[in-house]
């Protein structure tokens, strides 16, 4: 036989069991060149630049 519960779980344990399974929102910093939102840590995908260097280049999309 496979495992069975010997008695219910209550509602309180449960909930205290599942006390740290929630999402947290991402920490949004501002760019230092384009004051745009993005992630810390992260290059920023307005201008692309991190650390004040540009790393990666970004098409505008007034030029496509």
């Amino acid at each position: 036989m496979g495992a069975l519960p010997k008695q219910r779980v209550s509602r309180h344990r449960q909930g205290n069991r599942r006390r740290h399974h929630f999402l947290t929102p991402p920490h949004l910093v501002r760019c230092r060149n384009c004051r745009s939102l993005r992630r810390a840590h992260h290059v920023c995908p307005n201008c692309g630049t991190y650390r004040g260097r540009q790393v990666i280049e970004i098409e505008d999309a007034r030029s496509q």
